[in-house]
């Protein structure tokens, strides 16, 4: 029997999960749940919509709701409350907040008897393994993490506020002299400006005060305010034609010393260079989606987040062909 899913959201990704179950044989999708009406929603593969306020209904024909929504406002509140009846995945990301909204989780879930996986994707997900692998095989080393070049949706959207733009892309780029010194050994301590310069596009309001603009982004505490910051302002027409889509990656470096007198230096990274942004993590969702129905169907429960999801939870395979192809 195949893995039924459901998706909580319908933006870049929920569309992104809708396109990815179609890439497992061993899942189907249930249908699509959004605030929106859902006889004005048209999906990519034609699925079934229904409102969010009718998701309670839904339970027994669900085995995982994979929720789409946003950090900010969305998934705090929705990830403890949709537990309460649902096997769920969430992609939250607000890396500060991440402890206190696992307890917020965990208690529901736990009470429930549900699995509820967060904080799944490329950041927090794919790179804090490898930031954990790492750092448990070179216990004497550093850690480096390098976003980009991508865009920074959160930040572009940042912009976008400001009084008389019209539309915004930022892109997040390491400074290559630092990703250098690191690849090379030489454990650099580096500053937030000097690891990563931020270049923002943006297409202004007709008459709108440029310099000001300007200087609101380069100013802007907790986005641009730490970073060497270049402004570009460009047409409509040139943002959509060179800048319409959500392309992104990083790197997971770590600098480790063994021997007797660390005369050995060892370097590991991890990298992605990611066309879809949404899309990538995406697939992070479905794939741990099939992690905690095989989870719930042992009989585990509560929140967990990548660290504590088995590698061969992530596959459709068995671990006799896991074994014998991949070890």
């Amino acid at each position: 029997m195949k893995i039924r899913i459901g998706i909580a959201g319908y933006g870049n990704l929920g569309r992104g999960v809708e396109c990815a179950i179609l890439k497992n044989d061993d899942m189907e999708l249930y249908g699509i749940f959004s605030r929106r009406n859902p006889a004005e929603l048209k999906t990519l593969t034609g699925a079934k919509v229904f409102h969010i306020d009718e998701i309670s209904k839904h339970k027994d024909g669900i085995d995982v709701l994979i929720l789409c929504g946003g950090s900010a406002t969305d998934l705090p509140v929705q990830t403890p409350a949709l537990a309460k009846d649902f096997n769920v995945i969430d992609s939250f990301d607000t890396h500060a907040s991440i402890p206190q909204h696992f307890a917020n989780v965990d208690a529901v879930a736990k009470a429930a008897g549900t699995v509820a996986i967060i904080s799944v994707g490329w950041d927090p997900g794919m790179f804090s393994l490898n930031r954990l692998y790492a750092e448990a095989l070179l216990p004497d080393g550093k850690d480096y993490t390098f976003w980009g070049k991508g865009v920074s949706q959160g930040h572009s959207d940042a912009i976008r506020r400001i009084e008389g733009v019209k539309d915004a892309r930022q892109y997040t780029i390491p400074v290559p002299a630092a990703l250098a010194a690191v690849r090379n050994g030489q454990n650099p301590e580096l500053s937030t400006r000097e690891k990563h310069t931020r270049e923002c596009f943006v297409v202004a309001e007709a008459g709108a005060d440029m310099a000001k603009i300007e200087n609101e982004i380069k100013t802007m505490p907790n986005y641009f305010a730490d970073y060497d910051t270049t402004v570009h302002f460009i047409t409509e027409e040139e943002l959509k034609r060179e800048h319409n889509g959500i392309p992104h990656g990083g790197f997971v470096i770590r600098c480790g010393k063994t021997g007797l007198h660390d005369e050995h230096t060892h370097i590991i990274e991890y990298s992605l260079k990611l066309d879809s942004n949404p899309e990538f993590t995406s697939s992070a969702l479905v794939a741990y989606a099939r992690a905690a129905h095989k989870m719930s169907r042992e009989g585990q429960s509560g929140c967990k987040t990548v660290f504590d999801v088995a590698p061969a939870y992530l596959s459709p395979k068995a671990p006799e062909e896991l074994r014998g192809r991949l070890l």
